[in-house]
């Protein structure tokens, strides 16, 4: 499972010029499943998600989590992060997970992660979205279940 997530000040997303997600002071998390993650591998990034010390303490050092800054997050689905860039110029996605496992998984992730006490808000799953956002920053942290 790969997740890009951004420290933002605010993020939101839109499906056809309407917001149906946003968050402030926390995370931007774009989601992607692989073909055979599972659910323990979505465990494992929420728990290193949740305690990552990546905002800024009172002396201005990168030492607090998103719980001890009481952040939101906006998770957005994203199978792009699956891109195979080795051959050609056109990326292929032959490694992302199907839809149905890539839907199930992206909501059990903004799901289990809304239960550790993070406000979550979400995209909407395999639409064109529209993400605006302002990095904070910018800190911007690529996570992989398979680089540990």
């Amino acid at each position: 499972m790969r997740v890009l997530l951004q420290r933002v000040a605010k993020a939101h997303v839109s499906v056809d010029g309407i917001k149906i997600g946003a968050c402030d002071d926390g995370f931007l998390i774009f989601v992607c499943a692989m073909q055979g993650d599972t659910q323990a591998q979505a465990d494992q990034l929420i728990s290193k998600i949740t305690k990552l010390r990546i905002f800024k303490d009172d002396v201005g050092k990168m030492n607090k989590s998103i719980l001890d800054v009481n952040g939101s997050a906006l998770v957005v689905s994203q199978f792009t992060l699956a891109a195979d860039t080795s051959r050609g110029n056109r990326p292929g996605f032959s490694y992302a997970a199907k839809p149905e496992q890539g839907r199930h998984l992206y909501q059990y992730f903004a799901q289990t992660l809304a239960t550790k006490g993070i406000a979550v808000e979400t995209g909407e799953f395999g639409a064109d979205m529209q993400v605006t956002l302002v990095n904070d920053g910018p800190v911007t942290i690529w996570m992989d279940t398979d680089n540990r």
